[in-house]
């Protein structure tokens, strides 16, 4: 059972991350746009700096969860590297039940109400005369909490198959 659910999550994970992939494409290209309109035509936009810091966030936040899927994020592994399997599964699930979960739901939490209160009263930018709409991406914020929370369930999982079987 615990394999079906981290197939299943992972998959989700491995797909979200390949499609935020894309945005660094869109990212550049903006960013070359507004290189080139400030510098080469003197007419610089409204809207570069938002929409730049809209798709880095966007790509770093959902990107997330695939960087936990193929053990990315940084960890020190000065101690964990020597242990045999069973043992860094211990190490993982008590760092999951301890530091991980505790922290992802009180994001989830905190990122719900900040993307709900943003949703109701229309919040918008003030960081440029273009102004526009902040809650889609506060709402990206809320849904890359919950992938990296789903994706840490998946390793949990796996985590507790290992310690229970010896190997994944």
């Amino acid at each position: 059972m615990f394999s079906s659910v981290s197939k299943f999550i992972d998959s989700l994970s491995l797909w979200s991350g390949k499609m935020v992939a894309w945005l660094v494409i869109p990212n550049v290209l903006a960013l070359v746009y507004e290189v080139i309109a400030r510098y080469i035509l003197k007419s610089p936009t409204i809207w570069s700096y938002e929409v730049t810091y809209f798709f880095y966030g966007t790509h770093f936040l959902l990107g997330a969860a695939y960087t936990l899927l193929i053990k990315a994020h940084i960890r020190i592994d000065v101690i964990y590297m020597h242990l045999p399997p069973r043992g860094k599964a211990i190490v993982d699930i008590i760092g999951y039940l301890t530091l991980f979960f505790p922290v992802m739901i009180v994001l989830i939490y905190a990122g719900a109400e900040f993307t709900i209160q943003s949703w109701e009263m229309g919040e918008k930018s003030g960081l440029s005369p273009w102004r526009p709409h902040l809650y889609p991406y506060k709402a990206v914020l809320l849904v890359s909490f919950i992938c990296l929370f789903l994706q840490g369930i998946s390793e949990f999982l796996r985590s507790i198959t290992i310690l229970l079987r010896g190997d994944e």
